[in-house]
This record gives structure tokens, sequence and C-alpha cells, in this order.
């Protein structure tokens, strides 16, 4: 079987990490877009805040074109061992057309609402994560300008994380892979 790559999309803080961490110990690779953008500001020595990381996510695209955050990923996916490989933060066909050469891409997208995911993000106390509702806004219209509302428009399976224990969220999100790898 090829590897099959599952894109994880959706807004930040409807819970696309928590799938990601919940499904390792199912023996999957779990890839973050996010972290492949910090490691880039590490080595430019770039301060990880929001400002610096939002910025750099922009500068990326504008020199290495839209798929350029997948491009960075490349080398670990390259080096997986594993059949299914998750990829955290999926923004763009770009990106999607980028990981198509390594496998089989199919796309679960994760919603929740406005409040939750605020909610979500000011606890989960990333460098990165908003801390002012003005924050919040600014983080999802840069995201919705490289284009992930497409992503999760053409998702292949969409889960509603609206009244969902982390459990339950992370065993729907395993019910749906085992599907398509059957």
């Amino acid at each position: 079987m090829a590897k099959l790559i599952v894109c994880l999309t959706g807004m930040p803080g409807a819970g696309k990490s928590t799938i990601a961490e919940g499904l390792k110990s199912k023996g999957y690779d779990i890839i973050n877009m996010g972290n492949a953008v910090r490691e880039e500001a590490k080595k430019r020595n770039l301060e990880l805040t929001r400002a610096n990381l939002g910025k750099l996510m922009l500068e990326l695209r504008e020199q290495n074109g839209p798929g350029a955050v997948a491009e960075l990923v490349k080398p670990q996916i390259e080096s997986s061992t594993s059949n299914v490989i998750l990829i955290d933060g999926v923004r763009s066909n770009d990106e999607i057309q980028v990981l198509k050469k390594f496998g089989t891409v199919k796309l679960l997208a994760i919603h929740a609402s406005t409040d939750t995911r605020f909610d979500f993000l000011q606890k989960r106390g990333r460098s990165d994560d908003p801390q002012t509702k003005e924050h919040f806004d600014e983080r999802d219209n840069r995201e919705l300008g490289v284009g992930i509302s497409n992503s999760i428009a053409l998702s292949d399976y969409a889960i509603s994380n609206i009244g969902l224990t982390k459990d339950e969220l992370i065993h729907i999100a395993y019910e749906i892979i085992q599907s398509w790898i059957e």
C-alpha cells in the first residue's frame, strides 16, 4: 500500500493537534506544519512570537510559492517508515498538491465554534497563541487569506468538534482514518 497522508485541516483551535497527539499511539507518524514554520524561525534566529511566525509563514509563501510550508516537511515525509502519516495543519490546496507527490492524500476537516476555538487557544499556551479576541481575529483572517477555507471545503470528511470530549474526538478521527486504510 502506498503511504496514506491524512491532512488535518481546520481553523486554529478546532482540535487538529489534539487528534494528532491522540493518534500517535496508533503508530502513525505526526508532522506538524506549524512546527515546521517554528523550526524555520529558529534557524533565522527569530523570536517565536505570534507576529514573527505569521509574518514568516506569509514570507515563505511569497518567496517559495503557496506550497512552501509543505516543502519544509518533505524530508520528514521521505524518512517516515509509517504507512499512515498525519499532517497537522494543512492550510491550502497548494500544500495538498505538494503532499500528493508522496502518497494518497485524504483531507479530514475539524470544525469548532469560534468561542470554543478561542477558549482552547487561550488555554493551550503556545508562544504564538492569541491572548486577545483581536489577535484571534487577526490570526483567523491570516489563515483565511492563505486559502484554508478551500482545504476545509474540499475535505473528504469533516468532524464537528462541538460537545465532544477529547477521547470522543480522537476516536471518531481514528475510525475515519481506519476506513480509508481498509
